[in-house]
C-alpha cells in the first residue's frame, strides 16, 4: 500500500506544461505551509481524492458501471485518445458524469466524483474513425446509454494518474492505454438513438432537437463529442471541451433567434448567487438584447496565483452579436445560453451583464459547468427589482467586494449604457 501511495504521489507532482505555480515551491511547502498563499492546497486535495481512487485499482483489469462517461482528447488532433470513464463502482453511478446535478456540493465532493474514474485510451483518427475497431463503437453506444453500464476494461498498463488543471472540462482520474472492453446490455436514450440512426440530420439541428426533447446538455455534449450526431459521411469525433461550448453555443443562438423577437422586460433585476466560493451577480435590464460576463479573479485563485490585486476580463457583445471567439472562453457561452431560457421562458427579451468574482476558496478549475448551472440556479431565484440602473448598480455595489466603478471601467455595456443617449431618454 505505501508504494501505491507514494507512486500517486509522485504522479501528482508532475506538473502539467504552462503550471501556474513555482518550479520546486511546491515540493519545498509538501502541501502544509501554503506557500503559494491558497487556503488550501489544489493538489493535495486531489492527491487524496486519487489516492483513494487508486486504491481500488491494482492491476491492468478494472471493472464498474460507467455513469455513463466518455472523453475525447485534443491534443494531436486529428490523432486523439478516445474512451470510457470507468469507476470501480457498481450500481447506480450516474451522479459521477451529471453536472446538472452538482450545484450545492463541494470542491472535495466533485474532485472525489471525478476521481473515482479511470480514463481508457484508444488512439484513432477523429475524422476517419472507421477503422478504429470495436472500441470505436463500443465508445459511441456509450455516450447513448439511458442507465449506468456495467463495463470491463482491459489495460496495456496499470492506470496512473497526471494532473492537470482546466477551465473547461471536468478533471478526471487516472490513466491508462485501452487494450479491449467488454460492456454489459442496454438501453440507448431513445431520442438521442433516433438522432443517431437519421444520418440526414445535421449535427446543429440534432444538437437544437435533442435539447428540446429534454435531453440534458451533458448528455447531448457527449453524442457530439463521439461522432453519433451529424449527416453520416461529416461525422467525426470532437474533443470533448470543444464539443462542450459547441453545445452551448449551438443552444445558445438558436434560443436568441427568438429572444430578439420578444418584447423587453419591464425593469431592472438583480438576481444572486454564492457557490464554491463564486459570487454571482446577474443583472438584467429593459432594452434591447446585449450580453456581457465580466470575471474577476481574486489573487491566489486559479488564473491569478502570484497577483496582488484583482484581475479582471470580460467579453460582451450587442444585438448583432459577435465573430470573434470570447476570450473567457466557454464560460462566456455557458452563462448566455443559461440568460437566454429565462428569457425564452418568460418570452421576453432583455439585456444582461453577470458579474462573477472568484474568491481563493475556489482553488481550482472545476469546469464549465460550474458556470452554466450557477447561472441557471441564480436565475431560479426572485429577482430584485429596480426602476433605475442607477438602483440596480447601487444593489451590486452592496453584493459584491468590488466598488462598481472597477465593474463599469471593465464593462462594454454599462459605459455604453451610462453614455450613450436613447429616445427614452427623450419622452
Amino acid at each position: 500500500m505505501q508504494a501505491t501511495v507514494a507512486k500517486g504521489f509522485q504522479d501528482v507532482f508532475k506538473e502539467p506544461e504552462g503550471s501556474k505555480v513555482a518550479p520546486g515551491l511546491c515540493v519545498v511547502c509538501k502541501g502544509s505551509k501554503m506557500l503559494c498563499g491558497k487556503e488550501r492546497c489544489p493538489l493535495m486535495v486531489k492527491f487524496h481524492s486519487q489516492s483513494r481512487s487508486m486504491r481500488l485499482v491494482e492491476g491492468k483489469e478494472l471493472a464498474g458501471c460507467s455513469p455513463p462517461a466518455v472523453f475525447v482528447g485534443r491534443y494531436g488532433y486529428p490523432k486523439v485518445e478516445i474512451g470510457p470513464l470507468l469507476p470501480p463502482l457498481m450500481g447506480d453511478t450516474s451522479l459521477l458524469d451529471t453536472p446538472e446535478r452538482w450545484v450545492g456540493k463541494s470542491i472535495d465532493e466533485i474532485v472525489d466524483f471525478r476521481y473515482s474514474m479511470v480514463r481508457g485510451m484508444h488512439r484513432i483518427d477523429a475524422r476517419d474513425f472507421a477503422s478504429g475497431g470495436r472500441i470505436v463503437d463500443q465508445v459511441q453506444e456509450m455516450a447513448l446509454m439511458r442507465d449506468p453500464t456495467e463495463l470491463e476494461a482491459s489495460f496495456s498498463r496499470r492506470p496512473a494518474g497526471r494532473l492537470v488543471l482546466d477551465d473547461e472540462v471536468q478533471p478526471f482520474g487516472p490513466s491508462a492505454p485501452l487494450t479491449g472492453m467488454r460492456m454489459g446490455n442496454g438501453y440507448f436514450q431513445r431520442d438521442m438513438e433516433k438522432a443517431y440512426n437519421d444520418t440526414d440530420l445535421k449535427a446543429t439541428e440534432a444538437v437544437v432537437r435533442l435539447y428540446h426533447e429534454g435531453v440534458m446538455i451533458s448528455d447531448i455534449q457527449k453524442a457530439l463529442s463521439v461522432g453519433t450526431l451529424g449527416v453520416g459521411k461529416r461525422r467525426r469525433f470532437v474533443p470533448t471541451r470543444w464539443s462542450i461550448t459547441a453545445v452551448d453555443d449551438t443552444v445558445g443562438q438558436h434560443l436568441l433567434s427568438s429572444t430578439k423577437h420578444n418584447p423587453t422586460i419591464d425593469d431592472f433585476r438583480i438576481y444572486q448567487w454564492e457557490e464554491l466560493d463564486n459570487r454571482w451577480c446577474v443583472m438584467l435590464m429593459p432594452c434591447s438584447w446585449r450580453y456581457e460576463l465580466i470575471e474577476a479573479w481574486y489573487p491566489n485563485t486559479t488564473w491569478n496565483p502570484y497577483g496582488r490585486e484583482v484581475s479582471m476580463v470580460s467579453d460582451h457583445e450587442f444585438f448583432d452579436g459577435r465573430k470573434e471567439y470570447a476570450r473567457i472562453g466557454g464560460c462566456y457561452y455557458a452563462a448566455r445560453m443559461a440568460v437566454n431560457e429565462l428569457l425564452i421562458n418568460e418570452r421576453r427579451q432583455a439585456g444582461a451583464v453577470i458579474f462573477r468574482e472568484a474568491h481563493p476558496g475556489y482553488i481550482m478549475p472545476v469546469g464549465v459547468w460550474n458556470v452554466r448551472e450557477n447561472v441557471r440556479a441564480a436565475l431560479t431565484t426572485l429577482p430584485y427589482r429596480y426602476e433605475t440602473l442607477e438602483q440596480a448598480l447601487q444593489h451590486v455595489d452592496r453584493t459584491m467586494d468590488i466598488p462598481r466603478d472597477r465593474w463599469i471601467r471593465n464593462s462594454g455595456i454599462l459605459k455604453d449604457m451610462l453614455t450613450q443617449r436613447r429616445l427614452d431618454d427623450f419622452i
